[in-house]
């Protein structure tokens, strides 16, 4: 197994997955700069991320955690606006903006206004993600964005964030423990343990040519896999 080097693909989605404890959420705060490495580089538009660039990196990218991440003191608009805000960008550019994306992610723009626990989980996901693509990002962040929703509203939620992961053509990097959702969000899988990747690629793969007993044993764990058809 070889040490974790790899390179993410532009406006392509990717797909962190393994165990518990193998890494994938480790490997998105190194990425988003939430953590520093101890050893190795995080390479971004051919520049090493340091502590010099790290803030106008955060301004390039969105990040999604499993339960939003929302101030609960702020309202849904608020939270939001909330660093475009700090940055000084025009209100009007921010109402604009704002009405685009509450359309996008399907959220009725009358929840703007209502705090965090005035809102369903799944409403709040989609305030989460509303917020992650205020500033256009060149990257999209999902850390198991999808993991404390009920079966239901995870199933509607799946359909609209591959349509819009299609629609603006952004590089996507999600987290997941569940294999049924790498197949269908990833162009590529990563899959982890003990914070090295095992094997990359498509989910056929991982499927059919399992780099070794661990890929098999992963995949065989999970019951009912089905890829996403072309």
């Amino acid at each position: 197994m070889a040490p974790l080097k790899y390179a993410f693909r532009p406006s392509a989605t990717t797909v962190l997955i393994g165990p518990s404890g193998c890494g994938k959420s480790t490997l998105i705060r190194l990425l988003v700069g939430l953590v520093r490495p101890d050893h190795g580089r995080v390479i971004v538009n051919d520049v090493d991320l340091t502590d010099a660039n790290l803030l106008e990196w955060r301004h390039q990218i969105g990040y999604v955690i499993q339960d939003g991440g929302l101030f609960p003191h702020l309202t849904s608009r608020e939270n939001v606006t909330l660093l475009a805000s700090h940055l000084r960008r025009p209100t009007d550019m921010l109402d604009r903006r704002l009405i685009e994306l509450a359309d996008l992610v399907r959220l009725p723009t009358a929840l703007l206004d209502r705090y965090p626990q005035e809102l369903s989980g799944g409403q709040r996901q989609r305030v989460a993600l509303l917020r992650a693509l205020m500033l256009d990002p060149q990257v999209l962040f999902l850390d198991e964005p999808l993991g404390a929703l009920d079966p239901m509203t995870r199933y509607a939620l799946q359909g609209e964030l591959t349509t819009i992961f299609e629609q603006l053509k952004k590089t996507v990097v999600l987290v997941t423990h569940d294999m049924n959702e790498a197949a269908y969000f990833a162009d590529q899988i990563l899959l982890m343990d003990g914070g090295i990747v095992v094997q990359s690629g498509t989910f056929d793969d991982l499927y059919s040519r399992p780099a070794n007993s661990f890929v098999s044993e992963f995949i065989r764990a999970q019951q009912g896999l089905r890829g996403r058809s072309n």
